[in-house]
């Protein structure tokens, strides 16, 4: 996918990122069926609300790059950074339908994910099973830079996603700002 595919607002890209394939460096893959969009100063739950700050950089561009963060002392998050440069704006990947080297993404998962859907149902869920941390904060989705891109292989996002609050947060609750694949046993929480 091109850059001129991110270069846009959050609120466009994220349903249009449900049903493309996040590719790890190693080949671990997973369909998206959950994403959250996050803007900058107009939206009270993004870690770019208030200013640019060395953890939250990267959302801040160029487009088409991964945003990945460290969250709750424990956890890896990913995010792909959309919108102009210098404009602070991601979309959070919340889950993943696992379809490539899942018996590496059991591993990685250990004894928590007894099941396919366990293994990407939430963001931190998703970025352990693919191997993503921080290595791979600001790599470039378009160059498939360190390994790590979206592709498009054809599944078409839904016509109608289902579209809610976002998830976790204590500001911009109210939001619709949550987009997910109709049905999907693999979502983070149900809709």
């Amino acid at each position: 996918m091109d850059r001129d595919f991110y270069d846009r607002n959050a609120l466009e890209v994220a349903p249009e990122l449900l049903n493309k394939v996040l590719v790890a460096p190693d080949g671990r893959a997973g369909r998206i069926v959950e994403v959250e969009a996050y803007r900058g100063a107009d939206d009270p739950g993004s870690h770019a609300h208030r200013h640019r700050t060395k953890r939250n950089e990267t959302m801040f561009g160029p487009p088409g790059r991964l945003y990945v963060y460290f969250t709750y002392g424990m956890h890896w998050c990913a995010n792909v950074v959309v919108e102009a440069d210098g404009v602070a704006a991601a979309v959070l990947l919340r889950a993943l339908t696992p379809l490539e080297r899942l018996d590496a993404m059991y591993v990685a998962r250990g004894a928590t994910a007894r099941r396919d859907r366990d293994l990407c149902s939430g963001p931190a869920k998703l970025t352990q099973a693919l191997g993503i941390d921080g290595a791979l904060n600001a790599a470039d989705l378009v160059s498939a830079e360190r390994g790590v891109t979206i592709v498009d292989d054809g599944e078409e996002p839904p016509t109608d996603p289902a579209v809610t609050t976002r998830i976790g947060l204590t500001t911009g609750t109210d939001l619709p700002w949550r987009f997910c694949v109709p049905e999907s046993p693999n979502l983070s929480r149900p809709y």
